[in-house]
């Protein structure tokens, strides 16, 4: 089963169980799926849901941080709870050994000699690494390892 389908599947049986908070986040998960099908005229695969999901996941994320600031603790718990959801649909993240191999493969792989080539580097591992692992750290281990 897609990741689409599941979603789908997730969010009639959330109408079943009468789980309203957590059909609204299905339902904005969904929306923003509709969206991107009907901009950009394709269907989408599991990569493409597994972006807009991580998308999403920042947006919360994000909200969190200004509602905290705010002194806003019911908007917080509205916005953890979606967090909650949205995170149940993204793959298995990384170990820091997976993810610390791949970079010393990937650096390898683009020869890359210094700074100069984190361009490169970056580019070959958010193909093999999105949804699975945090780029910022992602991008932090690879500066690190052209440092050298």
């Amino acid at each position: 089963m897609s990741l689409k389908e599941q979603i789908n599947e997730d969010m009639k049986a959330a109408m079943r169980a009468r789980e309203t908070a957590r059909l609204g986040a299905i339902r904005l998960l969904l929306a923003a799926m509709k969206q991107k099908e009907v901009d950009e005229r394709i269907t989408l695969d599991d990569t493409a849901v597994v972006a807009i999901v991580e998308k999403l996941i920042k947006q919360r994320r994000d909200s969190i941080a200004q509602y905290e600031a705010a002194k806003r603790q019911d908007l917080v718990d509205a916005e953890r709870l979606e967090l909650e959801v949205l995170t149940a649909y993204m793959p298995a993240a990384l170990s820091e050994g997976e993810i610390d191999a791949a970079v010393t493969a990937a650096v390898s792989e683009t020869g890359a000699a210094g700074p100069a080539d984190m361009g490169k580097v970056m580019g070959l591992l958010k193909g093999r690494l999105a949804g699975r692992a945090d780029m910022q750290a992602v991008s932090a281990k690879v500066k690190a390892a052209l440092s050298k």
